[in-house]
């Protein structure tokens, strides 16, 4: 029995100690645009359209365009698309835009119904992106809440990068220890799927995309095929991020403190939820990957925990290798977000809760063959045969 404890233990210590390593050497390479450096104008001001699409978000909305209303960037438009909203989101939308902040630069898109081979939100920002007149295009959320600036900081740091697509990362507004929990293992999760850092080097298929804050030249979005090559995409912002990355336009994503921010979801079973839908995506709804990744999160998030308590002697150190890579992720995040390292004793508790994610995921996915999300069934066939 020894040797399947030397045997997983340095598997262990050497996937984790490699991912801290790597992290430690490149996130400091990632741009931070809420630094002073970047509190500028861009020496041009090309118009930048920022689309909003919403469906149901009544609670959120006015907020949302109220902030992107006080931008203190000169040229730009806001298109917020009502896509068949059932509540009062299309009537707060006109209320906003007939006031006086409005300053005549936000435009009402209403979409009263949705075409076949379409998911609802591609297709809300492939119709309001027919509309724009920017040079740039602008894709975020009904809630994301922007500070004035962080428009004008991004279009800076796009011109001295000659960058085509920027990503700022959104700061996350956590009210709830179950929330800081579960987005805590996600963000150690994102660290072995995505490397952030590689993501500007031509030569990696490294690419990012979030839905907060996407920012595109107009010229990259219509060259890579416009949210029509994404119109059944699940992961619509990543996989938008995958098809620049692999057309080779200059891709770059950077942090921004609170430049942005957003309330993903409300205690750690709302995190679970919103991830409900897209984790079997993830996986390209193919059971036996979804199966095997259970496995294999299982084992590289309990494994160290598991191990260092059954195993004796010398065999515990390469589990508690792998344990100290793992609470130093946490003492890293914790500079960059309200997440305390102290976090990293609940891990075992948000694997647990991620595995059964994961496998509620399939589940639901494969006995409704399909996927219903804010009220429109998407058939799992047409899922299938939209996957980029």
């Amino acid at each position: 029995m020894g040797y399947v404890h030397w045997i997983a233990g340095i598997i262990l210590a050497l996937a984790w100690f490699s991912r801290i390593v790597e992290a430690a050497l490149g996130v400091p390479k990632i741009a931070d645009v809420s630094r002073p450096e970047w509190d500028r104008q861009p020496t041009v001001h090309p118009r930048v359209s920022i689309i909003v699409p919403a469906r149901n978000e009544e609670g959120d909305i006015e907020e949302a365009l109220g902030r992107l209303l006080q931008l203190d960037y000169d040229n730009y438009e806001v298109l917020a698309v009502d896509d068949r909203s059932t509540d009062r989101t299309g009537e707060i939308m006109e209320q906003v835009a007939a006031s006086p902040k409005a300053h005549r630069c936000l435009r009402v898109i209403h979409v009263s119904t949705l075409p076949t081979g379409w998911m609802g939100k591609a297709h809300a920002m492939w119709n309001a992106a027919q509309q724009a007149t920017g040079d740039w295009i602008l894709f975020t959320d009904a809630d994301v809440l922007f500070r004035p600036d962080v428009l004008r900081r991004a279009l800076a740091y796009a011109e001295s990068e000659r960058a085509d697509h920027v990503v700022v990362f959104p700061r996350m507004i956590m009210k709830r220890p179950g929330e800081r929990m579960m987005i805590a293992f996600f963000q150690t999760l994102f660290t072995f799927g995505h490397r952030p850092w590689r993501v500007a080097d031509p030569k990696t298929k490294d690419h990012m995309g979030v839905g907060a804050f996407n920012l595109l030249r107009r010229t990259t979005y219509d060259a890579v095929g416009t949210y029509r090559a994404l119109r059944m995409e699940v992961l619509d912002d990543m996989k938008l991020g995958k098809v620049i990355k692999n057309a080779g336009f200059r891709q770059r994503n950077v942090f921004g403190e609170d430049l942005i921010s957003i309330r993903w979801a409300r205690g750690a079973m709302g995190v679970v939820d919103n991830l409900t839908k897209n984790f079997f995506a993830v996986l390209s709804f193919q059971w036996w990957r979804a199966l095997a990744s259970v496995f294999g999160l299982l084992f590289l998030n309990l494994g160290p925990f598991v191990g260092v308590w059954l195993a004796h002697g010398w065999q515990r150190v390469p589990y508690s290798i792998a344990l100290g890579s793992m609470f130093l992720i946490y003492f890293g995040m914790s500079f960059k977000s309200s997440i305390r390292p102290y976090y990293f004793f609940l891990h075992p508790i948000s694997t647990l809760l991620f595995g059964y994610t994961l496998l509620r995921s399939m589940y639901l996915t494969l006995s409704n063959d399909g996927i219903t999300w804010r009220g429109t069934k998407y058939p799992l066939e047409e899922l299938r045969k939209g996957i980029v």
